[in-house]
């Protein structure tokens, strides 16, 4: 097939170009471009992956059923064509110049950083969202509480914070940036934080008092700097492998939930999807798998925030061919969910499903843990957009989106309630 005639034409210009990283610099991705790639069948599907192990030229973005996401760099389009051609796929491009995108992100974040205020027009810095965690904790002592996780691989402490007006709350766990380049999540959990704290409408007011939320705003609190700092378009962790060269896990398929089954992740520790040397190797994942077993009675359900897509995902991730017994109340919650996010002006369409009937095998991620550690109502949501800026969400679609959320999370917990998922299951 023939890719687009542009880009291709900028390997004559920057063929031997790669991201570049000076010692004090930022990770650049000039010219890089993210293509639609459309397979019809499993054998097509394993050999784009295999295919995009080569993260120097390529970095798995997103994939759904039939259809994956990736980024390349302009000296590999030719490669790109000759392999969409040999394995028989169709692709075109979206995102022509991935830099552009992230000049803008930083431009808006300058803009509205010069005063040093903290709020959900710009993404903020992992020390900005813990100093404004702080000054939480200080302006609503009886309200609020901070918990400790654990400790990240390079010494970062991993936060949460608890939401209680009253005892004998049902509970709500929210994990937040398990993934490090999705930045719109550490902004909504917070922004969830702030309303629920602050504002003055009935619905939310309700939502909040009548909740105990658990939040953690950052989990992969390593790799998030690293975003910040280096490279925007990190995902895993920041431990090193002991047999490559290649840094970091992805954490969302290190839990020790069918582990590496079904081909549920990546053995390759360069993969985008790497499951690690074993289950729960990273100790961000360890301190959240600890956190949730010595507290399940706590939570009646349990959200874990990413980007991007537009879906909201329940277990199972390992098969497509099986489903949890109260498959079909997650079903009737996501739809309550779906229905209220489309319901407002923006009009954003979410789809819903089990991971693996939606998208892929993927195991050792956080839903299917939390649902067998007794959470019943464990959820995935893949926040906006569809790919059109995909990671590189702008600052101005923070607080629709974080609307968007709060929404679907009241109509979603409303029908939760509904079917009985509400129910203490301990004193609190």
């Amino acid at each position: 097939m023939e890719v687009n005639r542009y880009l291709v034409a900028l390997t004559l210009v920057v063929l031997a170009q790669g991201a570049s990283l000076g010692q004090d610099e930022k990770l650049r991705y000039d010219n890089y471009s993210v293509y639609k790639v459309k397979y019809e069948t499993p054998e097509q599907r394993n050999l784009l992956t295999k295919f995009a192990e080569d993260r120097e030229n390529f970095r798995l973005w997103s994939e759904a059923k039939n259809e994956l996401h990736l980024m390349i760099s302009p000296g590999a389009l030719s490669k790109l064509e000759s392999e969409i051609q040999k394995i028989n796929v169709t692709a075109e491009v979206f995102i022509g110049n991935v830099q552009s995108l992230i000049d803008l992100e930083e431009e808006a974040n300058l803009k509205l950083s010069s005063d040093g205020s903290f709020g959900w027009k710009k993404y903020n810095t992992l020390a900005e969202i813990y100093e404004w965690l702080d000054g939480i904790l200080v302006a609503y002592p009886v309200i609020t509480e901070s918990f400790i996780l654990g400790q990240s691989y390079e010494g970062r402490t991993i936060r949460g914070i608890k939401i209680s007006y009253k005892s004998n709350n049902p509970g709500v766990l929210i994990e937040s940036n398990i993934h490090a380049r999705e930045w719109i999540t550490s902004a909504t959990a917070t922004w969830l934080i702030n309303e629920f704290l602050t504002s003055q409408d009935e619905g939310v007011r309700n939502l909040a008092e009548n909740h105990d939320w658990y939040i953690v705003p950052v989990l992969n609190v390593d790799g998030f700097v690293y975003t910040h700092e280096k490279d925007r378009m990190w995902r895993k962790t920041r431990q090193p492998s002991d047999i490559s060269s290649c840094i970091g896990v992805d954490p969302n398929r290190n839990y020790d939930s069918y582990w590496m089954e079904y081909n549920g992740a990546s053995s390759n520790p360069c993969s985008e999807t790497y499951g690690g040397p074993n289950a729960l190797s990273e100790p961000e994942v360890k301190a959240m798998s600890d956190y949730i077993s010595s507290n399940k009675d706590k939570f009646n359900v349990m959200l874990a925030f990413h980007s991007y897509s537009q879906f909201l995902l329940s277990p199972y991730g390992h098969t497509s061919e099986e489903f949890p017994p109260n498959y079909d109340d997650m079903m009737a919650a996501s739809k309550a969910f779906a229905d209220a996010v489309e319901s407002l002006p923006y009009g954003t369409v979410y789809e819903y499903g089990s991971v693996a009937e939606m998208l892929y095998a993927a195991t050792g991620a956080t839903n299917d843990w939390a649902y067998e550690q007794g959470i019943e109502m464990s959820f995935t949501i893949e926040f906006r957009d569809t790919g059109r800026y995909g990671f590189i969400l702008p600052p101005v679609q923070i607080i629709p989106n974080a609307e968007e959320a709060l929404v679907g999370i009241a109509a979603l917990l409303d029908k939760c309630e509904e079917l009985g998922y509400l129910e203490l299951k301990t004193t609190q």
